[in-house]
């Protein structure tokens, strides 16, 4: 029995007495990956990106292990949600638009001393002002760096569109506005950069555009490891005692890690390993999120079909924002239909072992989004379920 069978009969015990649809964590896999974070990170804490896992219960689990500190959240509202919550170290990783929330913030020493909020032009401390209401709470601020890699004058660009802030000069001048203005303490910097974090430079059958991003990442980083010196040299000659200097992600801890001007890593879905973090040189993780469709139908040899399953993740179009069959093995979709909202036609040779009502176990392309299509998650040990969680969305949120 190969490994993947082997725990594909384990999480079919462990379910046995749940129909699907439903989601499970094998907490083995993801204490093993917490493990493995923290080894890569050497030393240096790991605040936990909570877009990527979506689960107070397992927030707390991973919090609790030696290594991480603090949460990376992505809306006002969850932060303030958390904050509520007894989390006591929130960076907002966006900026926020939302008005109600800040005037909640301005009036709650709590949140206040526990939520940082992130900025990156003058605009956004006005309109925290305008929002303030009367509160007078010091907002805790983080500044967020442009990593985007830029050749050939800036023609060429590689990386998220995130900060308009990109040299030490403009993230100093942003610095400057904070300072000068009553209520804000500026106590962070953060840049991640996505383009080498997030993006998998082992792709299977592309060896030419493998290489390709590998060096194109080597570039980067090198850039990067210079320019973020620089940009945190500028900030502390305006703020001295700076808290933090957060910068990385799951893709690029060991690499961002290794930098003196950084004090902790951000990462989160190198807990749960989707699907997306398959192809990268410099760590191997266990996925540890599946959720399982159950079989409906059986149309024709080498056919099954499963109820819905067609739960796309967030980017740009494509094959690989899709979920996988992953078990049993060898399970591929129907060009013509692919995963559907309703039903997922499912093509190989495993599909005439499978009956009707059997599970098929998939993996997400992305980590926390998972977590929007499921009330709660079944935690597994082995091949049992010790405990049901909620999601964020079982607890009645959806952030965004």
């Amino acid at each position: 029995m190969t490994p993947r069978a082997a725990d594909r009969a384990r999480y079919d015990r462990a379910t046995a007495h749940l129909d699907a649809p439903v989601a499970i964590v094998d907490l083995d896999a993801f204490d093993a990956n917490a493990d493995d974070l923290v080894r890569r990170a050497a030393g240096k804490p790991i605040r936990v990106a909570s877009k990527s896992v979506r689960c107070r219960a397992l927030l707390e689990r991973v919090l609790a292990r030696e290594g991480f500190a603090g949460i990376m959240s992505f809306t006002l509202a969850e932060s303030l949600w958390l904050a509520r919550s007894g989390f006591e170290d929130v960076l907002l990783a966006y900026p926020s638009a939302d008005r109600a929330g800040f005037a909640e913030l301005a009036h709650d020493p709590k949140l206040a001393a526990a939520v940082t909020v992130m900025v990156d032009d003058p605009a956004q401390l006005r309109l925290v002002d305008d929002a303030r209401d009367g509160g007078g709470e010091e907002i805790r601020v983080c500044l967020e760096l442009d990593t985007s890699w830029q050749v050939l004058g800036g023609r060429v660009r590689v990386g998220a569109r995130r900060s308009p802030l990109r040299s030490p000069a403009q993230v100093a001048d942003m610095a400057r506005a904070v300072a000068r203005r009553p209520g804000f303490r500026l106590v962070g910097v953060m840049a991640y950069e996505g383009h080498v974090a997030g993006v998998g430079d082992a792709i299977a059958g592309r060896p030419v555009r493998s290489r390709a991003i590998r060096l194109m990442q080597a570039a980067a980083r090198k850039e990067l490891a210079v320019r973020r010196a620089e940009v945190v040299r500028a900030v502390r000659t305006v703020a001295p005692d700076l808290e933090f200097v957060n910068g990385g992600g799951t893709g690029s801890v060991q690499h961002t890690a290794a930098e003196r001007a950084v004090t902790e890593i951000a990462a989160g879905s190198g807990l749960y390993v989707p699907r997306l973090f398959d192809n990268y040189t410099s760590f191997t993780g266990r996925p540890a999120a599946l959720f399982a469709q159950p079989v409906v139908r059986r149309p024709g040899v080498g056919v099954v079909t499963v109820l819905g399953g067609g739960y796309p993740a967030s980017g740009a179009a494509g094959a690989d924002r899709l979920p996988v069959p992953y078990l049993p093995e060898g399970l591929r979709y129907d060009p013509q239909e692919g995963p559907g909202e309703v039903q997922t036609p499912l093509l190989g040779a495993p599909a005439d072992d499978l009956l009707i009502g059997d599970k098929v176990w998939f993996r997400h392309a992305k980590a926390g989004e998972l977590c929007e299509r499921f009330d709660v998650l079944r935690l597994v040990e082995g091949d049992t379920v010790t405990a049901t969680v909620p999601t964020y969305r079982g607890e009645g949120y959806t952030f965004l």
